[in-house]
């Protein structure tokens, strides 16, 4: 049984390689019909080199696996916008989740925050597209996620059978063993597709920075983790195609490479609804041309267009809830409202998709997966359709290239043939 991923142009095959993450020859699979069970594994701020440190085994096996690439995120590079891009095909400007921060002007006096629990929990701002537990639960498959962004809301009245508030006191061994937990669940009642998310590595990242020894020591914990889940899944028979993100990387940043805005606007004269690697810029009511001027003429550092201007590359900008003005920082530089601290340092996220050090981290492996040649050109908006195949319903309308991902599922293998 195979996969082929047929990319059309300059084109990426990925006939992804049979790859059993099963139990010792004499175990049974838990599943009756031996049908495995889709895991998407996220690893927020996972910098595709990360790989390269040695400190990774468990995913370095996986890769060796199945296939794996660095993968392209949409624009803005940011958690909750990649996070929706994954499970929906779609991008962020028409998946509505357009930043961490943002405003919708149907609701100027509310700002989505990442921190805000109330906000996460709103269907209003996940409504603009169906994630892809939403379409399964539809077509009755079961579902499960564990602190997947946007998994709170009841989106299109709907929620997966199985979902978790966030709460980052919950480490990732408690997560690996409440999913471990659903898979010891009788067939009828277990998920057939499940999405997880670890964000420690990311939370370093941005604490210490992409170099840094405690950064390092996440990876390996988290990298740990994983390899627990897949000898978990082993020990009870359960067979699982296993699919491992990352949303963005991770660059280091530092008090010297900032633009502080107030040097250039008057504080009153405008609304600042995010800011660092890139801002998000409302002129504040009854302004004239003078915040436009100010920021649309060329700058060291920095680029800003107005929201009909932004480069089409960036497929950004005709969401109502695009701020007004878009200013995009060089690599390494951030954006922000007054003077940085006297000590700046860590890490961030959010520049240009193109950036390498913004490039994330794709995966695959699996009974269903199989890779004969290696995946090039991959973009985020294309994981989607290998999701939907895998869990068995039909994609709903994205923006992965049609041409692009094309699957062709055989028939099951017996379900012998599926352990080693």
């Amino acid at each position: 049984m195979t996969f082929i991923a047929r990319f059309a142009g300059a084109a990426l095959y990925a006939a992804l390689a049979l790859l059993a993450i099963a139990a010792p020859a004499a175990a049974q699979p838990a599943d009756p019909d031996g049908q495995p069970v889709t895991i998407l594994i996220s690893i927020d701020g996972f910098r595709t080199d990360y790989l390269n440190r040695g400190i990774t085994p468990n995913l370095s096996a996986l890769a060796a696996r199945g296939a794996s690439a660095p993968m392209k995120p949409s624009f803005p590079t940011k958690t909750f916008p990649n996070h929706y891009t994954l499970v929906t095909g779609l991008r962020p400007d028409h998946h509505g989740i357009v930043s961490n921060n943002m405003i919708d002007p149907r609701r100027p006096a509310l700002r989505f925050s990442l921190g805000d629990a109330r906000q996460a929990r709103d269907p209003f701002w996940w409504d603009e597209a169906e994630p892809l537990w939403v379409t399964a639960e539809r077509a009755g498959i079961r579902t499960a996620t564990m602190f997947w962004p946007g998994s709170e809301a009841a989106i299109r009245t709907i929620r997966p059978s199985d979902w978790n508030r966030f709460d980052q006191n919950i480490d990732e061994r408690q997560r690996v063993e409440t999913v471990l937990d659903w898979m010891r669940r009788p067939a009828e009642i277990r998920p057939r597709f499940v999405a997880m998310y670890f964000d420690r590595i990311d939370t370093d990242g941005h604490h210490f920075g992409p170099h840094s020894a405690k950064l390092n020591a996440a990876v390996a914990e988290v990298d740990s983790q994983i390899g627990y889940l897949i000898d978990g899944l082993a020990a009870l028979g359960q067979q699982a195609d296993i699919i491992v993100v990352s949303d963005h990387g991770m660059r280091a940043v530092d008090a010297a490479r900032t633009i502080d805005l107030d040097a250039l606007l008057a504080p009153e004269s405008y609304l600042l609804v995010d800011s660092g690697p890139f801002a998000a810029i409302e002129p504040a009511a009854a302004t004239d041309r003078t915040v436009y001027d100010a920021l649309l003429m060329p700058h060291d550092h920095m680029q800003c267009w107005q929201k009909d201007d932004i480069p089409a590359r960036l497929a950004y900008g005709s969401n109502p809830r695009v701020a007004e003005i878009l200013c995009l920082a060089e690599a390494g530089w951030t954006i922000r409202r007054g003077a940085p601290p006297e000590e700046m340092s860590g890490g961030t996220h959010g520049w240009d998709n193109e950036d390498p050090q913004m490039q994330a981290l794709f995966i695959a492996a699996g009974p269903r997966i199989s890779a004969t040649t290696p995946v090039r050109n991959l973009e985020n908006v294309d994981v989607y359709a290998l999701l939907a195949a895998l869990v068995g319903v039909a994609p709903q309308p994205n923006d992965g290239d049609g041409d692009a991902l094309v699957l062709f599922a055989a028939p099951e293998p017996e379900a012998e043939t599926l352990l080693e």
